[in-house]
């Protein structure tokens, strides 16, 4: 079976470490339909600020019986997998009762969709503003 821990970077990308570590819970109800971050939908959570300039881990952790890919518009995760050389994803997918650390360089100022790939997650509320000024 593959894994994100059987990749590895070609090349280096930024290899600094974090400043600083942001936890979301993928967290969602199969029965009701409804999904969000941290039990809190779209509508009902604040946007999520960063500095520019910023490295940020990001631990998303999936307390769902589902698969969520998880997307941040404009910048490309570095996966945390054990690697000497992260590998660099746009899209990382956590499995059930999984977390997987990603990092990132905010380094594009402006408002960014950080959301599940999945297109029904999203419309009922796995998405956030990621703000980097």
């Amino acid at each position: 079976v593959l894994t994100y821990a059987l990749l590895a970077a070609l090349n280096t990308a930024d290899a600094s470490p974090p400043t600083r570590e942001l936890q979301f819970h993928l967290t969602g109800n199969m029965e009701r339909w409804t999904w969000g971050f941290d039990g809190k939908k779209f509508s009902e959570a604040e946007p999520i600020h960063v500095k520019l300039g910023e490295r940020i881990r990001f631990a998303l952790i999936n307390d769902t019986m589902m698969e969520h890919p998880i997307h941040l518009h404009g910048f490309f995760f570095q996966v945390e997998n054990g690697q000497d050389a992260m590998p660099s994803k746009h899209t990382i997918n956590v499995k059930p009762g999984e977390r997987v650390n990603v990092v990132f360089t905010a380094d594009t100022p402006g408002y960014w969709a950080f959301h599940c790939h999945l297109l029904y997650n999203m419309e009922m509320g796995m998405f956030r503003t990621v703000v980097v000024a």
